[in-house]
């Protein structure tokens, strides 16, 4: 009779945690998985919201990684983008958190707060801010401060000059890369066991640094996962920062990226099988270096 009434309480336990689940399965479901498998299916059809759809198999595909110029280009500036950006912002964040762990708490919480705010401000204010900087008249706070120094005397067009302009979208993408990454590094670093680090002590490892090699980073493992893999899918969907600073599209198609590709054909030209295509290949090349860092960062019991 005991084991009847315990293996009913565990089934209505079990009940009421999938109905608080609920929501969040449906809208996984909803949102994330079902336009995952929805984007393969059209992927392989010619569609364009106006006719029936055709059936073309992998010609899509063909046609984007054989004929479109753009794409390869959209292309090489999302690998050089992800793999410039991503472990910039990942060993600035780590080594910002670091540092701020070994401060009073009291100020420690003061100057993480400042770090996070700006990451709290709307991407439109963010984006005012970076355009007056590197305003390509005199006016640009840049410009003004180089030609007042006297080392150049005309303005350099940074958001115009196709030779440049992708350089200074990477280097906002690391300026505007410190938010979740930087949190999960704090809360990591203030999780970490005093007995680890005096366990090391006796052992001989002396010094912050020797410490963060051979004590920090192994614990931090966890985290460093986490926050390379958010700022992997980041960087390799990046569109808002290129578009925002330097249109869209942008001049010479100097700062495309496959996110962008996608938009455009997307949302501008509804050719939605073709942009379906754009899409798996883009989750294909973060989901593959999702596996890598995976592979680099996990931890030999998980």
């Amino acid at each position: 009779m005991g084991k009847q009434k315990h293996r009913r309480l565990l089934t209505s336990r079990d009940i009421w945690g999938w109905l608080f689940m609920l929501p969040f399965v449906l809208s996984l479901f909803v949102f994330g998985i079902l336009p995952m498998i929805v984007s393969v299916g059209l992927s392989l059809f010619s569609y364009d919201l106006y006719q029936t759809p055709v059936f073309v198999g992998l010609g899509n595909f063909r046609s984007l990684l054989l004929e479109d110029a753009e794409f390869t280009l959209a292309l090489k500036n999302t690998l050089v983008y992800a793999f410039t950006v991503t472990p910039i912002t990942f060993f600035l964040n780590f080594f910002l958190a670091w540092t701020l762990n070994s401060l009073r708490p009291g100020l420690r919480n003061v100057m993480v707060m400042l770090f996070y705010i700006p990451q709290m401000s709307a991407g439109g204010a963010l984006t005012i801010v970076w355009m007056y900087l590197f305003s390509g008249d005199r006016y640009g706070l840049i410009n003004h401060f180089l030609t007042t120094m006297g080392w150049i005397t005309q303005p350099i067009q940074w958001l115009t000059d196709t030779d440049i302009l992708f350089y200074v979208v990477m280097f906002i993408g690391v300026m505007m890369g410190s938010g979740m990454t930087f949190l999960t590094f704090v809360s990591g670093f203030q999780a970490l066991p005093a007995d680890v680090y005096e366990a090391g002590r006796i052992d001989g490892v002396r010094g912050r640094f020797r410490e963060l090699i051979y004590l920090t980073a192994p614990q931090m493992k966890p985290q460093m996962l986490y926050g390379a893999g958010t700022a992997s899918v980041g960087a390799f969907a990046v569109a808002d920062i290129p578009a925002a600073v330097a249109g869209f599209p942008s001049p010479g198609y100097a700062a495309h990226t496959i996110a962008l590709h996608m938009r455009d054909y997307g949302f501008i030209r509804f050719e939605v099988g073709y942009a379906s295509a754009i899409s798996v290949v883009l989750f294909l090349l973060t989901f593959g270096t999702g596996w890598l860092l995976r592979k680099v960062l996990a931890t030999h019991d998980g």
